[in-house]
């Protein structure tokens, strides 16, 4: 059996940072509000004219370059997202185009802030059946667009940006150790879209995910044959400090094992877990050998887990 990993990332940021003083001039709310509530200070938001597929384009060819891969190398790319530019075609054939990876399939999933984890078990499973060599996993999300300006509790949540990941097979002791992906379809109306706004009920999705997160990140640990004292990083869903604390402290972290983000991006669905990830690596957090949790859960309601060893 193939062991299966990360061989390089990429992230896209927007230059534009909307902070909370911003919000304040906008709707009813205080940078205290949020802060306290969401640990969040600010979120990047993408220019009108830079959609889902542009935002995953530059993070792809930042994950290519340091995977050391040819886009003609790709065998199949998976987007992430539920803020496609349009509804067809793919954000991810629409990309296949512009990286000129004039051999691989492509394709879209939606499991919302899950949905980065569902691409990586998807790129593993193509891979160590022996088919594909390479997989482009991205996560990426403008979900600016979604905005209810209207509905302060959620206006101050998100923000835009995108992760890539190019994965293939890795060495012996390396690479993804075992995996959880979920879903409970019962509370698909706890977050939604109507019309043109995405709207959630704060109070249901906050309960689910403190449990949800907590629960599925042991869970995949004890099927890796692992202890929550192996644990070299925690990489949560960046949605709400509470939540990620909450999980933290289910796998008895101390506050320098868990990556946090939230503060700068917002929750940025799809995109959240390998944003941050890019950045803990740029930061020199991860290192090579380290045993990493990544766990996150999204609209559908979702949830999925992923324990890797880091490295190639």
């Amino acid at each position: 059996m193939l062991n299966v990993g990360i061989l390089g990332m990429g992230s896209y940021v927007p230059e534009n940072v909307i902070t909370n003083v911003d919000m304040e001039k906008k709707i009813d709310t205080s940078d205290e509000w949020i802060k306290t509530r969401t640990g969040i200070e600010e979120r990047r938001f993408a220019p009108e004219h830079h959609d889902t597929s542009h935002m995953s384009y530059l993070a792809a060819k930042d994950a290519l370059e340091m995977a050391n891969i040819l886009p003609e190398e790709l065998d199949l790319i998976v987007v992430a997202t539920v803020t496609p530019d349009r509804p067809f075609p793919s954000v991810s054939a629409v990309i296949q185009d512009q990286l000129g990876a004039k051999k691989a399939a492509a394709m879209d999933i939606s499991a919302a802030c899950s949905g980065f984890m569902y691409g990586m078990i998807t790129a593993k499973q193509f891979i160590q059946s022996g088919d594909y060599k390479y997989v482009l996993v991205v996560g990426s999300e403008k979900l600016s667009k979604l905005i209810n300006w209207d509905d302060r509790n959620t206006a101050v949540l998100f923000g835009d940006g995108a992760g890539a990941a190019v994965l293939g097979q890795v060495s012996e002791d390396k690479g993804i150790l075992a995996f959880e992906l979920g879903a409970d379809g019962g509370g698909c109306e706890h977050i939604t879209q109507e019309g043109p706004h995405l709207t959630m009920n704060g109070r249901e999705v906050f309960k689910f995910a403190v449990r949800q997160m907590g629960e599925s990140a042991l869970s995949v640990i004890e099927k890796a044959g692992l202890t929550k004292e192996d644990v070299d990083y925690l990489v949560p869903h960046q949605a709400n400090i509470r939540i990620m604390e909450a999980s933290r402290q289910r796998l008895d972290l101390p506050e320098e094992k868990m990556a946090k983000s939230v503060h700068k991006y917002g929750n940025t669905s799809a995109a959240s877990i390998p944003m941050t990830l890019v950045d803990e690596l740029k930061n020199g957090k991860i290192k090579d050998g380290d045993i990493v949790v990544l766990v996150g859960f999204g609209a559908g309601l979702t949830w999925g887990s992923v324990v890797l060893r880091w490295g190639r």
